[in-house]
């Protein structure tokens, strides 16, 4: 862009006024306004990464090579490299948005290395959201103000078509700045190139924060007074929270009096995220087009620090206060839900205007050790883009589901009906063989009214011995990922408890390791902390479902319609490839019916550094 049009934002501090800011950022604040037999099983569980950080992927040397099962190592590290996620072929990743035709995925990379450092910002672009090609480095930490890294930020598409990035970034002395970066060609669909405006930092930490507590800026709304407004994540004390500002030209920046939100106690918020939802439909609404109605509420995340979890909170917005306030305190940011409750952090969603959908990514970090990191050459994964929106049917939570676009990677169907597990049943789903799976399955909900408490079934908890701790219904479900002796297989299953009121609950989890009988992986030094979480059954669902996506090294896991989810990642040595089984097992007492059950095989998706017309030919007949 030329200097004419930047100037156009806003008047720009000047250069002395930039001096100020890397000398005194308190002081500039105030200028600028600032996862038969008796299976003895162990539990794993989820974690969430966060959508709105970024990743970078370095390109494969043949135009159409797909690289999903190279790793450096050969050897059983070859295996963990997934085949339809978004995956790096080498080193580390950490505003997605959708722009003339074309999904864009910005991401966080070290060039030099699998650990932390040197964070830049990749580039992918896409027209599915399944096959992408990678573009340049989008941003390098080359000026004062990101020399120790281009951290975090989101996207903002504004009324007449300019895409805007506000990211954070961390100066050569470590304070967290806020940034404003433009594309230099707005007619270019693919935002191959991106300035940084010379007069940058745009926003430093105010009074009271510390210099290493301010990040990771929202996407902008715009309100009925003409002003945008971003959330950015802080904290103070033990508080975390969400500070807001206001701008009319994202140059000239005023703190608002209040927070958006604070919790006590939570720590450190990062990745803040804030957009609306509509309670009548399933669609998504824009970020940008700020709605305050009784048909809207809005949703409110936040990333913490101290325990590395995605949390998500449910509530309404105040366009007079510019506050929000949670529909319940229990559930409050940092107290009840989470996007994901096994690995899973840092997530960000964007609004889809293609398909008017809102859309989440979340980033699954590694769960063996460093050192294997280096030998495989690589470190993380994407998770699958999930749709997200308002659970009509209970109102209290959202619902998350794989995006429709990746059914199209299914072939080979198996189905299975009306199969009765008795207790210590193991069945085997014939011909569902592979590392690359995708699988429904539905159990017909047991009928307990007659069955009398277990003394210690209202104390149970995923952690307690996992699978182990067998039980009146459960734990029953799928071993995944499982060799033909199950010396190694992942337990993705449900467990159900009866109160001391009478009432059943139900919990599902992923069941990783157990290092007394059996486990995902016979490789050492792997993670192997339990995850699970209760879900809402409602008294009309006859059926207890999951969804399990498999994908070599990841397991993705949505359970009753997307109301709850785990994400693992698992690294078998002997159940790889095609020698990876798919079981049905009950390990409860009383037996279980499996109403239907459909797996597919699921294909390869390619990375591509074809010219751009002939790559997104190739997408299309993929």
């Amino acid at each position: 862009m030329d200097p004419e049009s930047q100037r156009s934002y806003a008047e720009l501090p000047s250069g002395e006024e930039a001096e100020e800011i890397h000398s005194n950022p308190t002081a500039a604040t105030e200028n600028s306004r600032n996862r038969r037999i008796d299976l003895v099983l162990t539990l794993v569980g989820i974690c969430c990464v966060v959508a709105g950080t970024f990743f970078w992927i370095s390109l494969p040397s043949s135009n159409t090579e797909n690289f999903s099962r190279i790793a450096p190592d050969g050897g059983f590290l070859a295996s963990e490299r997934t085949a339809f996620h978004f995956q790096p072929r080498n080193n580390w990743m950490n505003g997605p948005l959708f722009y003339k035709g074309y999904y864009h995925l910005f991401y966080q990379y070290n060039p030099y290395g699998v650990e932390w450092g040197n964070i830049s910002w990749g580039h992918a672009v896409s027209t599915d959201l399944l096959h992408w090609q990678h573009m340049d480095l989008a941003m390098q930490p080359d000026k004062w103000y990101d020399a120790d890294g281009v951290w975090s930020g989101s996207a903002t598409i504004l009324p007449n078509g300019q895409v805007i990035m506000l990211y954070t970034g961390s100066t050569n002395a470590s304070v967290q700045v806020q940034n404003l970066a433009l594309p230099l060609n707005t007619s270019d669909p693919l935002l191959r190139e991106w300035i940084k405006i010379p007069e940058n930092p745009i926003l430093v930490p105010p009074p009271g924060i510390a210099p290493k507590d301010f990040r990771d800026p929202t996407t902008a709304w715009l309100e009925a007074d003409g002003l945008w407004r971003i959330a950015i994540g802080a904290k103070k004390g033990r508080a975390g929270l969400a500070l807001i500002y206001k701008t009319f030209d994202f140059l000239h920046w005023e703190l608002e009096e209040e927070y958006l939100h604070t919790v006590q106690g939570t720590g450190m918020w990062e990745c803040i995220d804030f957009y609306p939802v509509s309670t009548a439909t399933s669609n998504g609404l824009d970020t940008s087009k700020v709605q305050t109605n009784e048909l809207t509420k809005h949703i409110l995340k936040a990333s913490l620090d101290d325990d590395k979890h995605d949390y998500y909170a449910i509530g309404l917005y105040s366009e007079s206060s510019h506050t929000w306030i949670p529909d319940a305190l229990d559930n409050d940011v940092g107290l009840g839900l989470r996007y994901d409750y096994g690995k899973y952090y840092a997530s960000k969603t964007f609004f889809d205007s293609k398909h008017q959908r809102r859309i989440l990514w979340g980033w699954a970090n590694e769960s063996d050790s460093l050192q294997d990191d280096i030998r495989k050459g690589w470190s993380s994964v994407q998770t699958l883009p999930r749709i997200l929106y308002l659970d009509n049917l209970t109102g209290t939570n959202l619902i998350q589901w794989p995006i429709e676009e990746v059914d199209a990677l299914r072939h080979d169907k198996v189905s299975r009906s009306n199969v009765l597990l008795k207790g210590g049943d193991v069945v085997e789903v014939d011909a569902a063989q592979g590392a690359q799976l995708d699988i429904e399955v539905g159990f017909e909900y047991p009928d307990a009214s007659k069955l009398d408490a277990l003394p210690e079934s209202e104390n149970y908890d995923c952690s307690q011995g996992g699978a182990t701790h067998r039980g009146v219904y459960g734990p029953f479900g799928l071993l995944v990922l499982a060799e033909d002796k199950l010396q190694e297989m992942t337990a993705v299953y449900f467990y159900m408890t009866l109160k001391r009121d009478g009432s059943w609950e139900t919990r599902f989890s992923i069941h990783v390791s157990d290092p007394h009988v059996s486990r995902s992986s016979l490789e050492p030094g792997i993670d192997t902390t339990v995850y699970g979480t209760l879900f809402h059954r409602l008294p009309t669902e006859d059926s207890l479902s999951l969804r399990v996506i498999v994908d070599h090294s990841i397991v993705e896991t949505f359970v009753q319609g997307g109301r709850a989810c785990i994400t693992s990642r698992v690294y078998p040595t002997l159940a790889t490839g095609d020698k990876a089984r798919l079981f049905m097992f009950n390990n409860g007492t009383q037996p279980v019916v499996v109403k239907n059950l459909d797996a597919w095989k699921m294909r390869s998706t390619t990375l591509s550094v074809l010219p751009v017309t002939e790559w997104r030919l190739a997408a299309r007949q993929s």
